[in-house]
């Protein structure tokens, strides 16, 4: 099974003063979210599934790479802070026929889930970053990571 963790895109910060959940994507987010969307599509990424994180900028995201990928996202409780590798297999175990799922979620926890799937190691995903770790199975949380992103690749930026 492949598993693609794409981290949320740009949001508004420091300059938010309401819940942390409620926290949108930028204008430069949704822009950036827009062409990684286009170069997915263009690299023939297809999912299964897209879940989300439910935090708006997570939703947001997920949004705007699953209209360009032609799928509908599903909000997902267990992709909000805290995610971790139990709550991967949970959510797994509830999707053992995909051939592949796209996870929309948050730093550190993409990265710390990672570095436990492949063995050990840190990584650190960019906002808009996408990994994408292989998988025997759902039953086998023990992979490969095939690659990681940064979103200056996928959106062709140069800055």
């Amino acid at each position: 099974m492949n598993l693609y963790f794409l981290r949320h895109g740009l949001a508004d910060w420091p300059h938010w003063n309401r819940s942390d959940s409620e926290r949108p994507l930028t204008e430069e987010g949704i822009a950036k979210m827009k062409a990684e969307g286009k170069t997915l599509k263009r690299l023939d990424v297809s999912p299964d599934a897209i879940l989300s994180s439910p935090l708006v900028r997570a939703r947001q995201t997920a949004d705007i790479v699953a209209e360009r990928l032609g799928l509908a996202v599903v909000e997902h409780k267990l992709l909000a802070p805290g995610f971790n590798r139990e709550k991967l297999a949970a959510i797994l175990g509830e999707h053992k026929k995909a051939k592949a799922i796209m996870l929309v979620g948050h730093e550190p926890d993409f990265g710390r889930t990672i570095a436990e799937i492949i063995g050990g190691g840190r990584v650190a995903m960019k906002k808009g970053g996408l990994a994408r770790v292989d998988i025997a199975s759902p039953d086998s949380l023990n992979g490969e990571l095939v690659w990681l992103l940064a979103p200056k690749v996928l959106t062709n930026d140069e800055g």
